[in-house]
């Protein structure tokens, strides 16, 4: 079994959902029916980015590990040649879910390129 997809990585990305959803079958189905189904569903609604919640989980969900590569060094955008437009527009969904988060991201990409941890180049936002 396969860990984490990199979210850079467009061949890996090809089959991330059908992973995804094999893996959410099997996981779900060991918990109790009640559970599994109030947890399916939750995970659905996540995955769906749909209600204004999911929007927000979605937002944090793509905040964290932009920040992780700006604290850390940016380590992985750097073996990978990872772009300012890539992870803008991985993380411009944030926009839909917490417009402050977004305007926060968009500094912190900002100081990456500045500090040289992000290949710089054009704004898309």
């Amino acid at each position: 079994m396969r860990g984490d997809t990199y979210c850079y990585d467009p061949e890996a990305n090809r089959d991330k959902v059908e992973r995804e959803r094999r893996a959410a079958d099997r996981l779900f189905g060991l918990l109790p029916p009640d559970q599994a189904e109030e947890l399916r569903a939750l995970w659905e609604e996540f995955e769906a980015r749909q209600t204004p919640e999911a929007k927000f989980a979605a937002a944090l969900d793509r905040l964290m590990p932009l920040m992780h590569n700006v604290f850390t060094g940016g380590r992985s955008w750097q073996e990978h040649r990872i772009t300012r437009a890539q992870v803008e527009a991985r993380n411009r969904p944030m926009a839909e879910g917490a417009q402050a988060l977004w305007s926060f991201a968009r500094r912190l990409i900002d100081q990456a390129v500045e500090e040289g941890l992000l290949l710089g180049g054009e704004s898309g936002a």
